[in-house]
This record gives C-alpha cells, sequence and structure tokens, in this order.
C-alpha cells in the first residue's frame, strides 16, 4: 500500500499539466468522481493508466 499523495502520483501529475480535473477524467470513466479518488490510491496497473492518459489527452484537445 502507498501514501494517497504517493499512489498514481505519475497520473495526477499528468492530469495536473493539462489542468485537467480528476472529477472529469471520472466523468469520462463514467464513475462517481470519490470512487476514481478511491481508485488512486491503490497503484494502478499500466494498462489502466495508459487508459487514462488518453482520457487526459481528449479533455486537453477538447479545451
Amino acid at each position: 500500500m502507498c501514501r494517497k499523495d504517493i499512489c498514481n502520483k505519475d497520473i495526477r501529475e499528468y492530469a495536473k499539466n493539462y489542468n485537467i480535473p480528476l472529477w472529469r477524467i471520472a466523468s469520462k470513466l463514467g464513475i462517481n468522481d470519490g470512487n476514481f479518488s478511491r481508485k488512486l490510491r491503490t497503484e494502478l496497473p499500466e494498462e489502466k493508466k495508459a487508459e487514462i492518459r488518453v482520457i487526459i489527452d481528449e479533455l486537453a484537445a477538447e479545451q
């Protein structure tokens, strides 16, 4: 188990660099933002991280 501020730090920073709030990513995933935040408490598999990066890229392109 990792600390909240360390788990999935790469995803958190990627979203922050594009100014994409986590709730928008959660919405694209079709889940509640609270559930998404809970998912980020444990390190995600690389395949899921890749899916989330694609979503962040799509959201950034919409801005």
